[in-house]
């Protein structure tokens, strides 16, 4: 219980979520860079601020249900994103509709790309570096250092 307690209280399961949404964006947004000269190649993304609504709509139901900061996370399965019964992700890119659409039928925008890569890249960073400082707190604790 105790252990439990320990992988799935405060912002553990979040911070678990996020990193695995941006490493899977990471991996939709380096297609879309690696196929830009393709013709007829349409990019795929999904939107980080729907994620960011979902995640926050799983923490609020957390706190509803256990009535605190502890338990699993249940992220609600919609149209971009999917979550199996063991708490995998799984991303469902759309095509977006901004940008220009060239004659080989290609929409980029190699600015607004490198921009959501980096984006997606520092929230990876973030979420990496909160979790690894939280894990480390515990094990501090357990191991009874200051």
């Amino acid at each position: 219980m105790i252990i439990q307690e320990l992988s799935t209280g405060g912002a553990a399961p979040s911070l678990e979520m996020m990193l695995r949404f941006a490493g899977q964006r990471q991996q939709i947004l380096a297609h879309n860079i690696a196929n830009i000269d393709t013709p007829n190649f349409q990019g795929k993304d999904v939107d980080p601020k729907h994620f960011q609504r979902v995640l926050g709509e799983a923490i609020d139901k957390r706190r509803e249900k256990s009535g605190g900061a502890f338990g699993e996370l249940e992220l609600k399965s919609t149209g971009q994103i999917e979550t199996d019964k063991f708490g995998n992700l799984k991303l469902n890119p759309g095509t977006p509709t901004d940008g220009v659409l060239f004659h080989d039928r290609n929409q980029r925008d190699l600015e607004r790309m490198m921009q959501d890569l980096v984006e997606n890249a520092s929230m990876y960073r973030v979420a990496a570096d909160l979790l690894r400082q939280q894990r480390g707190q515990v094990l501090g604790a357990i191991s009874q250092r200051v």
